[in-house]
């Protein structure tokens, strides 16, 4: 098992600002560019592949059952471990004010047999599954894929067996609030859920700009009292259906069991969580 004592979230959530700052700048600043250099190739390719999964019932195609439990109980039941992290760091260094810093991200895998009780709880598959209805009850959005700076954060050896799922809010999420300023490829690493559309009725819709300022990748903008999407720059998150005071936005999956399947398969390539 890694040597992980607590005061390490600690020490993590107060890097948590200044390497959202950094992120932010790797493309802009010389001191941004170099850091860039290092934390590029890790949020890209084979070691960042990550997919939002929107929280909202509203979803056509989907029922009363939400996107999150549909992928994620599969992958939890059939997990060869899984450990709870403590805290969050990115709500912990944020200071956040509205979620709880105790919703944790949720490691799957024989990896996470590695990481030390000091920062996590190794859990059941029941307690598992209870954490990710708290998280989505409490409005997180999960993102599920391959984060190889986990192994690094965690203690973990690097051997292609620790599936991360992370209980992101827009508020406070390093990666929500970085990504639109790093390189392409490393955008193109965050995969939207597959045949997920999203749709804005313009009857209804008042042009309040809410969905614009939840959107962490613009693609949502107000010009002349109007909303534009632009559905490439979009990851899928579904918080623009969330915070839509007019029930404007909506949203629909083509074909539900292709889109898990597929980020099942991708997973499956990545990463060995059984």
């Amino acid at each position: 098992m890694s040597i992980r004592p607590q005061w390490w979230m600690s020490l993590q959530a107060f890097f948590v600002p200044f390497t959202q700052k950094l992120l932010q700048e790797t493309q802009t600043t010389v001191l941004g560019r170099f850091v860039g250099r290092f934390t590029v190739p890790v949020l890209s390719g084979k070691n960042f592949n990550i997919t939002y999964l929107p929280i909202n019932r509203s979803i056509t195609g989907v029922g009363e059952t939400l996107v999150p439990h549909m992928v994620l109980r599969e992958i939890v039941k059939q997990s060869a471990n899984r450990a709870l992290i403590k805290k969050c760091t990115c709500r912990d260094g944020n200071k956040c004010s509205n979620h709880p810093v105790e919703l944790g991200c949720m490691l799957l895998g024989e990896g996470s047999k590695e990481i030390d009780t000091g920062v996590s709880r190794h859990v059941s598959i029941d307690e598992a599954l209870a954490h990710v209805d708290k998280c989505v009850e409490n409005g997180l959005i999960p993102f599920v894929g391959r984060f190889k700076a986990d192994d690094y954060l965690w203690g973990v050896k690097d051997r292609g067996k620790l599936l991360t799922v992370c209980f992101c809010c827009r508020c406070c999420c390093v990666i929500k609030n970085s990504i639109k300023y790093l390189p392409e490829v490393s955008k193109d690493s965050v995969i939207k859920l597959k045949g997920l559309r999203i749709e804005t009725d313009h009857s209804r819709c008042t042009a309040c700009g809410e969905c614009v300022d939840a959107c962490f990748m613009g693609a949502r903008t107000l010009k002349d009292g109007r909303i534009l999407y632009n559905s490439s720059l979009c990851k899928g998150c579904g918080k623009c259906i969330s915070v839509c005071p007019e029930n404007a936005v909506s949203a629909d999956v083509a074909d539900l069991e292709k889109s898990v399947a597929e980020v099942s398969g991708r997973i499956d390539s990545l990463i060995d969580y059984r």
